[in-house]
């Protein structure tokens, strides 16, 4: 199987599930105590953080030191970025809108029972199923190559666009004249998701990372359910409906913003008393 150790590879996959699902399950106990769930989104991160760190130690060994280190180092830059740029938003606040229409689905006396499965140990999954590509290539007996390093140079775009996002959004948040408005300056003049579109970025370069040989190809339905719940998922659809009925100007931005991929803003023009986007392209 190219040159990797099956049966290592397995005992990896099982420990690195159990890795994720020992952070998911702290994150519950704070959630259940406190009765705010909010804080699932900080473990998100550090669970990656766990995944990569086991398949790191349990790879020793197996996988060529500099991929092994080149991979933990990636994915312990992005997500402990993350978990800590999300701490240091939320903390003080209520419970995050979505968790709370989530749990208003299931009766009181069984919102931390339907807290667990459908929060915590959803998202554990999803953090093992997303990281294979990362535990696949600690594994993997030779150094990257060109597309290895093509896939860590995607992954620094995505960086970028995550963490510049976040800064900007966070700078313009934090002038009181901007209260009620939607940031449309920056990155965030060329889509309206730049966290979103560096989140993808990310994964899909770590894809690449496993894909320098053909085992690592078998991994890209992780990239595609990450892309999925950011487009299509939890991700883009849940926020939007969230700022559409919050933000006053939101409709208009939408309009001539691309909605994922960065791109040119859509210039408008008024035309029988109503303004239409001169070019419509999907993102």
């Amino acid at each position: 199987m190219n040159g990797i150790d099956g049966a290592a590879l397995a005992d990896c996959l099982a420990a690195t599930l159990g890795a994720a699902l020992a952070v998911l399950l702290a994150a519950f106990v704070v959630g259940a105590r406190s009765g705010v769930h909010r804080h699932v989104d900080v473990a998100w991160g550090l669970a990656f953080c766990a995944v990569a760190l086991t398949g790191f130690l349990l790879s020793a060994g197996h996988g060529a030191d500099s991929r092994r280190v080149l991979m933990l180092v990636l994915v312990l830059l992005w997500g402990l970025r993350l978990s800590a740029h999300i701490w240091w938003r939320g903390r003080g606040r209520p419970e995050d809108p979505r968790y709370a229409r989530l749990l208003e689905r299931a009766p009181v006396e069984r919102r931390t029972g339907y807290a667990l499965r459908k929060v915590y140990l959803l998202q554990g999954a999803i953090v093992w199923l997303v990281s294979l590509p990362v535990q696949v290539a600690m594994f993997l007996p030779h150094p990257p190559a060109l597309l290895g390093w093509t896939g860590t140079a995607l992954w620094a775009v995505g960086l970028f666009f995550e963490s510049v996002g976040d800064h900007q959004l966070g700078r313009f948040r934090a002038d009181p004249a901007n209260r009620g408005r939607v940031m449309d300056g920056g990155l965030w003049r060329y889509t309206r998701h730049p966290n979103y579109f560096g989140d993808a970025c990310v994964w899909w370069g770590l894809f690449l990372c496993a894909a320098d040989a053909p085992i690592g190809w078998a991994t890209v339905l992780s990239p595609l359910l990450m892309t999925y719940l950011l487009v299509n998922g939890s991700g883009k659809p849940m926020l939007e409906r969230q700022l559409g009925s919050s933000k006053p100007g939101w409709a208009d931005y939408a309009a001539r913003t691309s909605g994922f991929l960065p791109l040119p803003p859509r210039h408008r023009h008024a035309a029988g008393g109503r303004s239409h986007p001169t070019r419509r392209p999907e993102g």
